[in-house]
Formats: structure tokens, sequence, C-alpha cells
């Protein structure tokens, strides 16, 4: 009882400014706590913007290289000297631009399938060369035929407008020709699967109802009669080793000469440009070579992006 009530005093008399000092401490702690986790949130915030800002700046940078390798390859490609003009026949090429390296490739559509005026064999064997069954492969080519020709009548194992009616379709075929590649999609049967394995190997743009092996794809190779992958593939090998300048033609496995030339005006072309610390971007355009009434020296006929990553 005594040392309850001498620790009473003692409290009692402790002056009310020390205790007024204790709270004060224990709410200038709290204070520090408060601003430390709002300058940590801070700081946290302030470093994911900057890095999505440099990503996006990198990006920006990386297609813009890309889109630098779309024109400068027209400009190689027009280049008067054909010893030193680039290879129309998908090789790759190295360029900088800045710290961007850029591969570009360069397709000459003449080595495609023409989608308007391939015959049927050839559009059996594109289908075929992707593993397509022979009777799935003609009912697809005769769908084909169907679309770009400029009647109402279905050919055997073709599809005209009740068939697409029938499938639950929302339009009927073009009845004309191919406008774009990208509308081989809406071909009855054609997954898009498929498409994108066939798409590297078709053109709406050359006009020609055989392919040139000296462009060719690896897609359109195969269209060629008695042509195995691995051949098609030994080839491309080849071809890709072969000095333009040299004036050697490459050989079929039947032994027909190839020589690049006949080549036409419309080329893909794939540029990829790539940061030094990874970030790619992708851009694949159709152009077409010969000044247009804007005096451009070519034009785009067709335009892809990737995303960069």
């Amino acid at each position: 009882m005594a040392v309850t009530m001498c620790a009473e005093r003692v409290m009692n008399h402790t002056p009310s400014w020390r205790r007024q000092r204790g709270v004060a401490l224990i709410l200038v702690i709290w204070v520090l706590v408060l601003l430390t986790v709002l300058i940590g949130a801070y700081a946290v915030l302030a470093r994911g913007e900057n890095l999505e800002a440099r990503n996006l700046f990198d990006g920006l940078k990386a297609r813009y290289a890309a889109e630098s390798g779309i024109h400068y390859t027209a400009y190689q490609m027009r280049n008067p000297q054909i010893d030193t003009r680039w290879s129309a026949d998908g090789r790759p090429y190295q360029v900088n631009f800045g710290d961007a390296e850029v591969e570009i490739r360069i397709t000459d559509e003449t080595g495609k399938v023409d989608l308007n005026v391939a015959p049927t064999e050839t559009l059996i064997r594109l289908i075929e060369g992707q593993g397509v069954e022979t009777s799935r492969a003609e009912e697809l080519a005769a769908a084909i035929e169907d679309w770009r020709d400029g009647d109402e009548l279905t050919r055997p194992l073709g599809a005209e407008a009740d068939d697409y009616q029938a499938a639950g379709y929302a339009y009927v075929p073009r009845n004309g020709p191919f406008a774009t590649v990208d509308e081989l999609q809406q071909v009855l049967g054609f997954d898009y699967e498929l498409y994108r394995a066939v798409e590297p190997g078709v053109t709406v743009y050359s006009g020609r109802g055989q392919v040139n092996p000296a462009f060719a794809p690896l897609a359109a190779l195969l269209t060629l009669p008695e042509m195995t992958p691995e051949q098609a593939t030994d080839f491309i090998a080849r071809r890709e080793q072969q000095d333009p300048a040299s004036g050697l033609p490459l050989t079929l496995p039947d032994g027909t000469a190839v020589l690049a030339q006949g080549g036409g005006l419309t080329y893909s072309v794939e540029a990829r440009a790539t940061l030094a610390n990874g970030i790619f971007y992708d851009v694949r355009a159709t152009i077409r070579l010969g000044t247009d009434y804007l005096g451009q020296p070519f034009r785009i006929v067709r335009w892809r992006e990737g995303e960069y990553n």
C-alpha cells in the first residue's frame, strides 16, 4: 500500500512537459514511418513509369529503324549495277541504323504462286506441301478457283454462294480476282493455320502462272513437280550461298538450270530491327518500284507491323 502511494506521488509530480515530449516523439516516429512508406511507393512508381517510358522509346526506335530498312531496300533494288544489286531470293542482309541492327530479307513476287492465275495443279501442290491430304487439297483448290472466277457456277469440289450460306458465312465469293493475299482466309475451308503456312508463298502481284525458282520461298518451291521438302530446303541453302555476280546457274533436283533473271518490280520485304538491349520490331511490306504521280520512287501495296518485345 505504501509502495503504491509512493508511485502515485512520483507520477503526480512528473512534469507535464516530459509527458508531452514522449507523446511528440511517438508522433514523430509515426510520421517518419508514413513518409518512408510514401517515398518508397513514389520511388517504385517513378521507376515503373521510367521503365515504361524507356521501353516505349526503345520500341519506337526499333520500329523506325525497321521502316528505314524498307526504304533502304527500295534504294538497293533500284541499283542499276546487277552485280552489286541485292538478291531478291530471301537471303538475309544486315545493315545498321544508329544503334539498331536491321536484318532484311527480300523476295521477288515472281517467285510466288499468284492466286489469280495459278493453274489447278499448282494450287493443289501448294496446299499439299503443308501436309494436307490430296482430296482435301483438291477441294480447297477448287474453292479458290470458284472464288476468283467470274461466274456463279460451282465447279466439282468447289464452292459458290449457296455453299457459303449453308456453312453460315455472312458473305459469298468475290467472283473476281483476289484483291489481297489476306482475302485467301475468306475462302471456304481455309483455316487460319493453313493460311499462315501458305501465305509466305502466295501473291496477287506477279501475274504469272508458274513460279520463278530463282526467287521462290519454300512454300512456292514445293509446287514444282516432284519437289520434296528436303530438296527444296537444300536448294534454298545453295541459292543463298550463290554469288549473284558469278553468273553461274543453279540447278533444280531434275537438272533444270535456274538463272536469277526475269524478275519483276514488286518485292516482299521483311525488316527486323534489334536494339542492343534485345528489343526488336518487325515490319513486312510489299513494295512496287517505279515513280508514281507524286514522284515517289516506289509505292507500298501491302504493309504489316509486328510487336516489339
